[in-house]
């Protein structure tokens, strides 16, 4: 397979999850980061939507971060699926469950007053009491075997414990399986390393520039 090239900004949880995939394998790859705010043109022309992260492999075009990795797990065995496709799709099901809590981590990040960042709080607690009950084995989501659903929350606790070194904003709080997923999701070196440089000082810096409640 020829090298794949992914294209993104710096603090994107999703081409994030492609970077930890692609580390997990041992596969080389290249990354390029955009500013998001003034798109270049080539990126406008590559991207059928003009939104990250994108996958330029063998001089096609993938978008869509689910489909990006989803592809990059098929054509890079072993598979870090299960085997059982009954089990793999209750995987899927599961990693798309997840994803509106990026959106409200997003929304968190935006919202200017408390009493806004209360109503994000509010629905994803929802959805993380859900995942806290279901998250029932050890150390991963299936077990032993670390499989692409553990990918695909990872950033999630990157960001979760941002809100808690800066903001005391603890909202694995008394979701012992959450937080006990999380601990050994950040201290796998995959994780550890598929963030940028700075990646901190850039997040607050997103956010200070968003006037959020936070930083008030």
């Amino acid at each position: 397979m020829a090298k794949p090239r992914l294209i993104s900004f710096k603090i994107c949880p999703f081409v994030q999850r492609s970077v930890i995939l692609l580390k997990e394998k041992n596969i080389d790859f290249d990354i390029a980061y955009i500013d998001l705010s003034e798109p270049p043109e080539w990126f406008l022309t590559l991207s059928p939507t003009g939104k990250v992260p994108v996958l330029e492999v063998e001089g096609k075009v993938l978008f869509e971060s689910a489909i990006i990795n989803e592809y990059l797990d098929e054509v890079n065995p072993p598979s870090l699926h299960p085997d059982d496709p009954l089990e793999k799709a209750q995987n899927r099901a599961w990693m798309e469950f997840t994803s509106p809590l990026y959106m409200a981590f997003f929304k968190l990040m935006m919202s200017k007053t408390k009493e806004a960042g209360a109503e994000v709080i509010l629905e994803a607690n929802k959805q993380l009491d859900t995942l806290d009950k279901i998250k029932i084995q050890t150390p991963w989501f299936n077990g032993e075997k670390f499989s692409m659903v553990d990918i695909s929350v990872a950033p999630l606790f990157v960001r979760l414990a941002f809100l808690k070194k800066h903001f005391g904003l603890d909202l694995l709080d008394g979701r012992t399986n959450l937080q006990a997923w999380s601990d050994k999701l950040l201290a796998r070196e995959t994780v550890i390393n598929s963030v940028v440089e700075g990646f901190e000082d850039i997040l607050m810096m997103r956010i200070k520039g968003a006037e959020s409640f936070l930083v008030k």
